[in-house]
């Protein structure tokens, strides 16, 4: 089987929650062909939630550490596309990354295997069947909303 050939194209939106604060969407274009495949069904998202500044954004420390474990993950699961970054979420208090994972078992030991330099962070996981990627689509509302704008 030929390895997977996951899109690195990304693009970010402006968002608000549901108090009014800003959230920064990011989210990976392309990702029909890997929704295609059938074997990521499981949707895994990971939150961090951290002290917000005035505009619920990160402080530079915290936006530094995401960033490393952003870097991680994608290292990891570019080697081993067991699960794919699909978007990423910052703002009122919380970064949230989402993946699509074809097995919440491996996608346990390579994020485990991701964050092993890195100081313990304060992070929860969720996760949930989502084989029609519903996430996903609604994730790309931000996108298209915004180009609508224009």
């Amino acid at each position: 089987m030929a390895k997977l050939k996951v899109p690195n194209d990304w693009w970010t939106a402006p968002a608000e929650a549901e108090d009014g604060q800003l959230i920064l969407v990011t989210g990976r274009r392309g990702m029909q062909v890997v929704k295609e495949t059938g074997f990521y069904k499981h949707r895994v998202e990971i939150t961090w939630a951290y002290e917000p500044d005035a505009k619920g954004m990160p402080s530079f420390d915290d936006s530094k550490l995401m960033e490393q474990a952003t870097d991680a993950f994608e290292g990891v699961f570019g080697k081993d596309p067991v699960a794919v970054n699909t978007g990423i979420y910052t703002g009122a208090g919380e970064r949230n990354w989402v993946f699509y994972t074809r097995s919440l078992h491996i996608f346990q030991r390579k994020i485990n295997e991701a964050l092993a330099e890195m100081p313990v962070l304060p992070l929860s996981f969720y996760a949930e069947e989502d084989s029609e990627w519903a996430e996903y689509a609604e994730m790309c509302e931000a996108e298209i909303a915004l180009g609508d704008e224009d």
